[in-house]
Order: C-alpha cells, then sequence, then structure tokens
C-alpha cells in the first residue's frame, strides 16, 4: 500500500517566530509508480479492488538547483526545458540500476511566476520526473545569497567574520530564512516520496536542517546526505551560533558522506566535543552511536562522467578550437588555470607566483603563458568584486613587467567558456595549475587528465598519429583542495608560499617526458575508475547497508523543532516504568538490589559526587526493610564509600569493583582471594605517569587493588588517543601478569583477574540461595562498561538458572545505548526517582516527608552539562 505523504510542514524550526513567507500550492498530490499508473492520495487506482503491480524503488535526489535548464520564451510565453548535462546529480544516475527510478527535487535558477507554477511543476514532474521547490524572491535571498553564500560557505571555508568588512555575521533573520527553505523542500519530498521503499540522496550545505523535518516525517526514513565542500576544524565550527542544530540535523541522516578524512575529522572531532559523542571503526566503517543508532560516515571523492568530456572532446567546435589555440600559442609553453572568481581560489596568488617564475627563469620570457580562464561568480558582495580587482591589478602588472609586442605572459578570459572550448585549452596545456587557498573537491585537475589523454578526434585535430602519442601531463595543486589526496603524482603546493608555487611550475615546465607520462598514466588509471558512476554506486550501496536495519528496532521522535531526533531501541529493550517495578516490588518478598554509584546515582559529570540527604534517606528505607538486600557497587575505594554511606546501617558495599566487600557497616571488609600479588603496580605505575606528563588534564588513581588512569579533563581527542596508546603499552608490559587492563568511559584501569562488578552479583546471589533465601525481586543499575558483566550475571548466570522459579529482574542502563541491560533511564535523576518509589513501598512515612520537603531539587545537580544529554 502506498503512503499517503501529500502533507505540508507546518511545524515550526524553533521558539523564534518564523518568517511569514507565503505556502506554496500544489496540486501534485500524486505519487508516480510504474508508467500507465499513478495513484491517487488514498493509494487507489481507480480501476481494480487490487494492486498488479509493485511500486518502483525510487533514488530521490534533493540539491539547491535542478539539473534542469529553464527559459521562457518571451513572444509565444511558453516555457522551454532542457536537461543540465553538466549537472552532477543528473551524470550520477550512470551509477544507479536500471530498474529504480530517479527523481529530483530542487529549486529553478529562474523565477516562475506564482499563477505558472502548478503548470511549470506538471510538466517537470511528468517530461523530468523533476520537483521543484519555488521560494519567494525574498525567502531565496536571505536562504541563498545571505545564510549561504555569505555565512556558511566563508565560514565553511575557515573565513570568521571578525570585521564586518570581511563576510556576514550571524543573522538570526536569516537563519530563520535557512530553516522555511529546508522545510518548503521537504514538504516536495512529500510529493512523491514512499518512504517504504524509496532512498533520499540530500546534497551539500544549503540543505543540512532538511535532514531532521524529513526525519520528522518518517521515522524509518533512509537518508543519505553528502557535503561537497569542506567542513571546518571545531576550533572554526564551534563559532557558529546554531552549531548544535546542525550537527544534530547532520545525526539525523543513516550515511554522512565526505570528500577527504580531513573533512570527516573535523565533523567526527565536533560531535566529540560538542556533542560528548565517541565514533569506532569497524572492518573499515566508520560509525557514530548516538541514541542508539548508528550514523556512518563515507570517505570518497566525487568522480567525473567521462562519457560528458569525451563527447565534448570530440565535439566539431572544439577540433577548431584545437587548431585556433595551437595555433595562438605555437611555440610556447601553456599553463592553465580554471577557477571561479571567489576569494578562495587564490588566483592573485598564481599570478604572483607567474611573475617570480618569470623575474628568476629570464629565458622563458616569449616562451611561456598562463592561461587563467575565470568562470562567472556564484555569489556576489564585496569580497567577490575585491578579488576580481586584485586579479586584474596583478594580471595588468605582470604583462606591463615582462610582456613586450606580441607577447603578454598572463591572458585573461573573464567570460563564459563552454566545455568544448575548455577542452581545447585542457589539451594543449603542458601544465595545469590550482592554487585554491581551500577548496572541497575542484574537479579541473580530473577534466585536465582526462582531456590530456585525448581521444582519436583530438588527435586528428592536431594532425597525430594516436598509435605514436604518448600522452602526458603535469598537475601543480595546492595542499588544501580535496582533490589532493587522490593525485599522488601532482607537485602539491602551498598557495600562500609563492616562491614555492614558482619553482613548483619551473619544475613541472622542465619535468622530462618519461616522468610525465608515467604521473599521467597513474591519474588517469585512478580517475577513470573512480568517476561519477562509481562515486554514485559506492554511496548508495553503502547507504543500503546503512538502512538494513531500519525496521528492526524501535523509533521514538525526541524534541521540537530544529532539535528534533530519533531514538531507536531494541525491541527488547525500553525504558524502565516506574508502575512496572513497584508493582514486581510490592508483589516480592526476597528482594536484592545492585546499585553502581557514579553516572547512576550522582551524574557522571558532577563536581560533588556526595551523596544527597534525601537519597541517604531513601536508601535507608530500603535497607531497613527486612525483605531486602541493598549494595552499592562501585569502583570507588572503600575509604571514601565508608564515609559516605556511614549513616546507613544495613547497607552492603562493594569497593574497587568488588575487591572488597562489606555485608553491613558492623561487619568487618572482606578482600577477594583472586589477587594477592601487586608486584605489577611498579611496573604499571612508571608507564601511567608517563602519559600523565604528557596529556594535560589527566592523572592517576591509586587504589588499594588497581590503578586507574583519568583523562576526562583533558583535550577530548588527544586524551581517547592517548588512552588507546597507554592500553597498548599496558597490555604489552603486563601480558604475564595476572590483570586484566581495560578502558572505560574517559578511564584506563589495571585490575586483578577475576575482579568485577559480575563477580559481586554473583556472590551475592549464591549467598542467598545457600541460606534459603531464594531470590525473587532482582535490580541492578548501572551507567558503563564495567557493568555489563552484573547485567549478564543476573540475567543468565549460574545463580539464576538453578532458581526453581525465575525471578523478576530488572537490569538497567542509564542512557540509551546498546547495552546487555533489558531497560534503561535517560539519566541519574530518573534512578533517584525510581529508588524513591520503591523506598515509599517499604516505608509509607517517606510520603509524608515528600509533602514537606521538594524532593526534586535535592537530585537535580548543577554540575549536569546540557551539552552532554544527548551523549
Amino acid at each position: 500500500m502506498v503512503s499517503s505523504s501529500c502533507i505540508s510542514l507546518t511545524e515550526l524550526a524553533s521558539g523564534d517566530n518564523m518568517l511569514s513567507f507565503p505556502q506554496t500550492q500544489s496540486v501534485l498530490l500524486q505519487a508516480k509508480t510504474v508508467p500507465g499508473n499513478i495513484l491517487d492520495v488514498d493509494g487507489n487506482d481507480g480501476n481494480s479492488d487490487e494492486h498488479s503491480f509493485k511500486l518502483r524503488k525510487k533514488n530521490i535526489l534533493v540539491a539547491s538547483f535542478l539539473p534542469v535548464h529553464a527559459k521562457k520564451d518571451l513572444v509565444s510565453g511558453k516555457w522551454c526545458f532542457s536537461f543540465d548535462e553538466d549537472a552532477l546529480v543528473l551524470q550520477m544516475k550512470d551509477g544507479f540500476s536500471s530498474d529504480t527510478d530517479v527523481f529530483y527535487v530542487g529549486s529553478l535558477k529562474v523565477d516562475v511566476d506564482s499563477s505558472e507554477q502548478d503548470e511549470v511543476s506538471q510538466r517537470l514532474q511528468e517530461e523530468f520526473n523533476c520537483v521543484p521547490t519555488f521560494l519567494p524572491p525574498d525567502l531565496h535571498k536571505k536562504f541563498y545569497h545571505g545564510f549561504c553564500k555569505q555565512y556558511l560557505w566563508p565560514l565553511f571555508h575557515y573565513m570568521l567574520p571578525i570585521f564586518s568588512d570581511y563576510g556576514n555575521r550571524f543573522d538570526r533573520l536569516q537563519w530563520q530564512a535557512y530553516v522555511s527553505a529546508n522545510m518548503k523542500f521537504v514538504d516536495k519530498i512529500m510529493e512523491v516520496i514512499n518512504p517504504e521503499e524509496d532512498y533520499v540522496w540530500v546534497h551539500d550545505y544549503h540543505l543540512m536542517i532538511l535532514l531532521t523535518f524529513l526525519r520528522k516525517r518518517f521515522l524509518r526514513v533512509k537518508l543519505g546526505f553528502f557535503l561537497h565542500g569542506p567542513f571546518p576544524s571545531s576550533e572554526i565550527y564551534r563559532t557558529l551560533p546554531v552549531r548544535n542544530e546542525i550537527l544534530k540535523a547532520l545525526l539525523n541522516a543513516d550515511l554522512i558522506g565526505f570528500h577527504t578524512y580531513d573533512y570527516a575529522r573535523h565533523f567526527l572531532s565536533c560531535c566529540s566535543r560538542l556533542l560528548g559523542l565517541d565514533y569506532e571503526s569497524k572492518r573499515g566503517n566508520i560509525g557514530l552511536e548516538y541514541l542508539g543508532r548508528t550514523i556512518y560516515i563515507k570517505i570518497l571523492a566525487v568522480g567525473i562522467h567521462m562519457g560528458r568530456l569525451e563527447s565534448a572532446l570530440n565535439h566539431p567546435s572544439s577540433s577548431i578550437k584545437f587548431k585556433e589555440i595551437s595555433e595562438q600559442f605555437k611555440g610556447k609553453k601553456v599553463i592553465l588555470g580554471v577557477d571561479d572568481m571567489d576569494i578562495f581560489k587564490g588566483i592573485s596568488l598564481k599570478l604572483l607566483a607567474m611573475e617570480k617564475l618569470l623575474q628568476r627563469y629570464p629565458q622563458w620570457l616569449g616562451k611561456l603563458v598562463l592561461v587563467q580562464i575565470v568562470n562567472p561568480a556564484r555569489s556576489t558582495g564585496k569580497d567577490v568584486e575585491e578579488a576580481k580587482r586584485d586579479t586584474y591589478t596583478a594580471a595588468e602588472r605582470v604583462n606591463e613587467k615582462f610582456g613586450f609586442p606580441g607577447y603578454e605572459p598572463v591572458i585573461l578570459i573573464d567570460r563564459y567558456v563552454p566545455l568544448y572550448e575548455k577542452t581545447a585549452y585542457y589539451a594543449l596545456a603542458e601544465c595545469c595549475i590550482v592554487n585554491a587557498l581551500r577548496d572541497g573537491m575542484n574537479l579541473m585537475p580530473y577534466e585536465y587528465i582526462v582531456c590530456r589523454h585525448g581521444t582519436q578526434k583530438t588527435d586528428e585535430a592536431l594532425e597525430m598519429a594516436s598509435d605514436d602519442r604518448l600522452p602526458t601531463s603535469t598537475l601543480v595543486v595546492s595542499e588544501f583542495i580535496g582533490c589532493s589526496p587522490s593525485l599522488s603524482g601532482a607537485i602539491r603546493v602551498n598557495p600562500w608560499d609563492i616562491s614555492g608555487v614558482a619553482d613548483a611550475l619551473y619544475s613541472a615546465i622542465m619535468m622530462n617526458d618519461k616522468e610525465k607520462e608515467l604521473r599521467h598514466e597513474k591519474h588517469y588509471r585512478y580517475i577513470s575508475t573512480h568517476d561519477v558512476a562509481y562515486w554514485a554506486r559506492s554511496f548508495m550501496q553503502d547507504l543500503e547497508r546503512a538502512c538494513k536495519d531500519h525496521y528492526s528496532k524501535f523509533c521514538y521522535g525526541l524534541g521540537f523543532g530544529v532539535d528534533f531526533r530519533i531514538l531507536s531501541l531494541s525491541p527488547s529493550f525500553r525504558k524502565l516504568c516506574i508502575a512496572d517495578i513497584v508493582s514486581a516490588y510490592e508483589r516480592t518478598s526476597q528482594r536484592v538490589i545492585f546499585l553502581d554509584y557514579d553516572g547512576t546515582v550522582v551524574p557522571q559529570y558532577s563536581i560533588d559526587k556526595t551523596p544527597s540527604s534525601k537519597f541517604i534517606r531513601d536508601l535507608n528505607a530500603l535497607c531497613s526493610d527486612p525483605k531486602n538486600i541493598v549494595f552499592i557497587v562501585s569502583g570507588r575505594g572503600k575509604d571514601s564509600l565508608s564515609d559516605w554511606f556511614a549513616e546507613c546501617e544495613n547497607l552492603g558495599i562493594a569497593a574497587e569493583h568488588g575487591y572488597f566487600i562489606r555485608w553491613t557497616r558492623e561487619l568487618e571488609w572482606e578482600t577477594s582471594p583472586l589477587a594477592v600479588d601487586f608486584g605489577w603496580k611498579r611496573v604499571a605505575e612508571p608507564v601511567m605517569k608517563l602519559y600523565t606528563e604528557t596529556t594535560d588534564g589527566s592523572y592517576i588513581e591509586t587504589k588499594e587493588s588497581a590503578l586507574v588512569w583519568h583523562h576526562q579533563y583533558a583535550d577530548p581527542d588527544f586524551g581517547t588517543c592517548q588512552a588507546k596508546e597507554l592500553l597498548d603499552h599496558l597490555e604489552n608490559v603486563l601480558a604475564n601478569e595476572p590483570v586484566i587492563v581495560t578502558k572505560g568511559d574517559n578511564i584506563v584501569e589495571v585490575k586483578p583477574q577475576g575482579v568485577s562488578k559480575g563477580f559481586v552479583a554473583e556472590k551475592v546471589l549464591s549467598k542467598m540461595i545457600s541460606d534459603r533465601q531464594l531470590p525473587d525481586f532482582v535490580m541492578c543499575i548501572g551507567d558503563d562498561r564495567s557493568d555489563e558483566d552484573m547485567f549478564e550475571r543476573i540475567s543468565s548466570g549460574s545463580c539464576i538458572s538453578e532458581l526453581p522459579v525465575a525471578p523478576e529482574i530488572f537490569a538497567c542502563t542509564v542512557g540509551q545505548k546498546p547495552s546487555r541491560a533489558r531497560y534503561y533511564v535517560d539519566h541519574s535523576v530518573d534512578v533517584l526517582t525510581t529508588l524513591a518509589a520503591l523506598a515509599k513501598v517499604s516505608d509509607p512515612m517517606l510520603e509524608a516527608l515528600a509533602q514537606v520537603s521538594d524532593p526534586e531539587s535535592e537530585y537535580i545537580n548543577a554540575d549536569y552539562s546540557s551539552d552532554n544529554n544527548d551523549a
């Protein structure tokens, strides 16, 4: 059955008043399936009682602009449409299966009057599978030219608006326009999506917040995102006032793609520093765990469309251009640059390098030409005008200084240059240079390599025999562009080092033919096998894998507006219901309760770890109940636990993960018989001290039975890196010692083998059974890896399996994360609330005390950080 998905989004994106732009009206209330069958919104075809066909799967590609040219005939008033063959989203189709329909959602690059929008929409969908998003002019200006181009784009390219003359500062109205525009794109996706079958692939930074609103509509939508530009380092990204909203929006995707590892690393670092999330690599796949979901990271640079370039090379006009350019630059070596006119392309620095080259090597005067093709700017503003002025000033100076009649060392081509003409310049250039200061990818070097490889037609135009010609090429590329890592044979340069760039250009033009041939062959082999079809196919395969478990978990929506996110849980993993546990507690008589301390009854990030008086009161009520055995099971030392719980006479305490156990306050501490020799400390402690000295913010906690290295106050990235190194180092030096080395939440711990919290649970349960106190209620609450052993022992341990009647078991973890526990609570406050409810059953007098005091105020810890709420 087709999902009825033609519903307009009406939710506000935030608590702020959104801009009141008029809603786009649409009549496209149909979902297109196989040819000849159009379903109405209720899923009926009007012809038969049962559908005799199966819906074709669709890939819905969403970008800021549709891959079509649109032009209105001024005489007839009719619209003419044609595919834009250079559009990346159109070229991607070659990588998809033939049995998959491809739909495109985006804006047109021209304004369409509101009276014509329905007709244009109908035509574009029927003839081109395109669903246009019509944005009011004021909204489009604030969204695209405002927030996207004047704020996000410079920021993602490492340009901070420190002064108002250099970039726009954050504007709340532009942000609201960005959100409003993204919501309108979601409206259009809703018109064509079948959420159970279709895949949605969203492209680039213009539509990042779209992921939140689409996920809100369909919790299990199969959703991918690819960022086509750089993702800045955390130091830059954290200056964004809506940094968390955008990060959480991206985490609503199932798969997030980046061109390079650097961009992915910066994104992961931001997730770690701002949201407290960790990532890990399994079998080559990087995954982020977030609210029970795994968001996968894809690192693969986009490729070019080989067929499109080869067609341009074989174009008749291209052959004519070959001959014209060959004649124009006869007897000269050509260095080629092709760049958009913007501040990050480094065109003026490239011209300064050419000037330096001619100064150092005057023998090349009259023999060397830099041809700089300047593509039209994609945005407007003072910075573009300044970049253009600097470029022309530098070109004029170089030509005046080194030029003479019949020779200009720098030739600027500042106009739209069709692809067939560009291919002619590519094919004839001895060297190609990309000198960008920062660029997400830049496919120009790929195009240059393919054009230098040539075709039979280009060989004929150049009057060369294909069998005799060996393709050669030389590349000089900035180390700050996305294609640089994939071009291992290129000469990499720092664009700010003008002398270094000049030297690189000289090396390129002086390189021998054999070296040029080998470098060209290496590049061409990679580019021809990693084209745009390969990139699209690889991404979709990974997206399918990332979504394969969508229907094996329960999904719940959390938050409102731009803060919406999804919680995904195993069907057997659910939130602990206080009413259920109180009911089980009331009907049982042999109860045992295990409680972790840090992160469970006090928040992990709390500075003051002392238990509250309300918690002590509730704990005493539980311990005083003769039906109960209550244990605090902690990794902390016995002295601090003894002091904190001195008022609890009947409380059992297991300190240092069970190395020390005390059954009640009046009894002596028992020591685990599993560890008697601590000579290993003399080996482990110096190693830990070494890492403490080199890791600012780390420290060593010395226990009687264990050594713990803490790094929660260190730099998150460096602390995690050092912890991995320390773990490996300790495992090597302690390989023959009777200890285990474990990594926990911001810690690395060395402790005796066999000592664990699971051992405590097993021991307590065994003693109860031997005393003929068969447990019928077992509750265990913890928050980290050390508690997982307890969860396993109380759920499937030998003691439990020997009982004639299975007890009521409540294994509960704090926070939604993969766990052996069956239940979860969100925060330590929920743990205290649960214990208070049980305490009132054991001691009804607490109900009267609760009416006098404000219990919640004692449970809320001011040190709990909201930034770590989602971790």
